[in-house]
């Protein structure tokens, strides 16, 4: 704001005014779009907090460079996850895991590095995190992963085939401590209902967390769908499996005297 007073009339310019600025091309204009939904998104209680955050230069170009072939936005169209994950010289589609929230993506890299055999179809909403997943998949040569912005919810409820999924795989995800914001926690029944159907027979449900409140409620809600089997034979929590990487972020959390807890639970074939 001008601090002249509205009496006192402004000197003319001495110079001629610097010709303005062009606009900086945008980055990325073809995705990750900000609202991929759109009108199908109805007002509800959100698991998540869409956030763009600052992206350095090496993730936005492979951004720029990989999202037209792995990138998918979660716009409600149905996915045709066979055709996604298809590729020349493959005898048949893989089977797809699907992941939400994976924050930078190293373990989802790792994972999809020792198992090329199998798909991951990995959701987020944090644009850094899409960026730098995409540059540790060209870095290191993967084909099995494809990187979907938006709405895990959108996703499950109206874009993918019954039985579609080989998994899912929810690794700490928010624990929303607070009791007023429990509701937004992921794992609850709701959530199930739209998953299960989701999950071929034999498909497997990991999920993983340090809060402990959290993991009591993951251990409850899973334990009670008779779709699934708990994998641990006493009906409790799993040993972290060899396949699951070690994160930063677990780290932080074990220095900080945290317990982390696996869940695995296998999809049973429906009764007759």
């Amino acid at each position: 704001m001008s601090t002249s007073s509205p009496t006192t009339p402004l000197s003319p310019p001495l110079t001629a005014p610097a010709a303005p600025t062009p606009a900086r091309a945008a980055r990325f204009p073809a995705g990750p779009a900000a609202d991929p939904a759109g009108s199908r998104e109805e007002h509800r209680v959100r698991s998540f907090h869409a956030r763009r955050g600052r992206i350095t230069q090496a993730q936005a170009a492979a951004i720029d460079r990989h999202w037209p072939a792995w990138g998918v936005e979660l716009d409600g169209a149905p996915l045709d996850l066979p055709g996604l994950f298809g590729a020349a010289g493959r005898p048949e589609p893989l089977p797809v895991v699907l992941e939400i929230g994976f924050g930078m993506g190293d373990a989802t890299a790792r994972m999809a590095a020792a198992d090329p055999a199998r798909g991951i179809l990995a959701v987020d909403v944090h644009t850094p995190g899409q960026g730098n997943l995409l540059m540790l998949a060209d870095r290191l040569g993967l084909t099995n992963v494809r990187v979907a912005n938006g709405d895990a919810i959108v996703l499950l409820r109206d874009m993918l085939a019954p039985a579609s999924l080989a998994g899912l795989r929810v690794y700490f995800p928010d624990p929303w401590p607070k009791a007023k914001h429990h509701k937004r926690r992921l794992i609850q029944p709701s959530f199930l209902d739209l998953v299960l159907p989701l999950l071929r027979p034999g498909a497997v449900v990991h999920c993983a967390t340090d809060w402990e409140p959290y993991a009591e409620q993951m251990l409850e809600v899973l334990g009670a769908a008779p779709q699934l089997a708990n994998q641990d034979p006493a009906g409790g929590f799993a040993a972290r499996p060899d396949f699951r990487p070690m994160t930063k972020f677990e780290r932080q959390g074990l220095a900080k005297g945290h317990v982390v807890r696996d869940l695995l639970f296998t999809r049973v074939p429906d009764l007759p």
